[in-house]
């Protein structure tokens, strides 16, 4: 059985050293770790959490020096992300030194590596060793990023869970490559292309962001896989005029007589329909939305229902991440009403 503790990092940091897995908290999601320059240890991770070999793992880090121990170079403009954005939500993809075995980047050179804002990571990282924290799910799932569910869904599958509450974020980090004088957004998240711009770098986003990848390669997780889905059918609406969405969602109801609906909205409507079994307000605004999303996601799958219809948002600012992960969460069934 999995151990859940609230304190005591050394007895966490003490199965890490030993090649164990432990559960541990960050600003953005609860993350599986386990020491990053352990090969057993982290074929333990793709196994928990059923995650194929080629999704890249992100490295977590506690310090400058130790990101200098596993990267071979860290460029000018990586630095200014460092400067202006550790500790925090933004991974950067690195050239990494062979001390980090290949199958933690995936096969791939690089690998991408950030240091969180959570003083339980900081510290548990401190006393064992630099560390992958994919998110705390089984693989394709909706993110971890409550507590009980994190417990329903790994308990027996790693060594220690630590309890520090819900996550703060709730929505996980903005990774990003510099190609020539560019950040590229591989995968969007709190910190936003405008966030980037303001400190004097030129951003983008990639070609995939809303768009189903269609390369073999990646080098950010949460891109190429079918990701924070739930079992049941999803499907996202969006449109800028909230009539035309209020009347999207009643004629996908009447459509769906027959079916039992949970719906996960961004506004309240005067809706009445025998088949909607639940209506989950998502939050006022899109910080709020995405500390909501993932939890809700699972809290409307719990349910059973048939369909789950999802009002979206508008792809700007924090948006972008949310729409980005309410796109792939509904398998790419995704109307936009003009």
């Amino acid at each position: 059985m999995t151990k859940i503790i609230s304190k005591n990092i050394e007895e966490a940091a003490k199965i890490i050293i030993d090649g164990g897995l432990v559960v541990f908290p960050t600003e953005t999601v609860y993350g599986i770790g386990a020491d990053a320059l352990n090969s057993d240890a982290i074929e333990k991770v793709y196994k928990a959490k059923g995650r194929p070999s080629d999704n890249p793992l992100i490295v977590h880090v506690s310090n400058i020096d130790m990101l200098k121990s596993i990267v071979l170079d860290i460029g000018p403009i990586e630095q200014s992300l460092i400067d202006s954005f550790w500790p925090g939500p933004l991974t950067i993809i690195f050239k990494k030194k062979d001390v980090i075995p290949s199958i933690v980047s995936g096969g791939l050179d690089s690998i991408g590596v950030r240091l969180p804002d959570n003083s339980i990571a900081l510290e548990l990282i401190e006393k064992s060793s630099p560390l992958v924290g994919p998110s705390a799910n089984v693989s394709g799932k909706p993110s971890g990023t409550t507590i009980n569910d994190i417990i329903d869904e790994l308990n027996g599958n790693v060594d220690i869970i630590i309890d520090d509450k819900d996550t703060q974020l709730g929505i996980e980090s903005t990774v990003v490559k510099i190609e020539d004088d560019t950040a590229i957004i591989l995968r969007p998240g709190i910190i936003t292309p405008e966030d980037i711009e303001s400190i004097g770098i030129k951003c983008k986003l990639a070609d995939h962001i809303f768009d189903k990848m269609d390369i073999d390669i990646t080098e950010s997780p949460g891109t190429k896989y079918k990701h924070y889905a739930p079992t049941s059918d999803a499907i996202l609406i969006y449109s800028d005029d909230e009539h035309k969405m209020a009347k999207k969602i009643d004629d996908l109801l009447q459509e769906n007589s027959d079916k039992k609906v949970v719906l996960l909205s961004t506004n309240y409507y005067m809706i009445d329909s025998d088949n909607l079994i639940d209506y989950l307000f998502l939050g006022k605004d899109n910080y709020e939305i995405a500390h909501n999303m993932f939890s809700f996601l699972r809290k409307a799958d719990s349910q059973n229902p048939d369909l789950i219809i999802i009002e979206g948002v508008k792809k700007e600012g924090i948006g972008i991440a949310i729409m980005n992960r309410l796109i792939r969460a509904c398998n790419y069934n995704y109307i936009e009403i003009n």
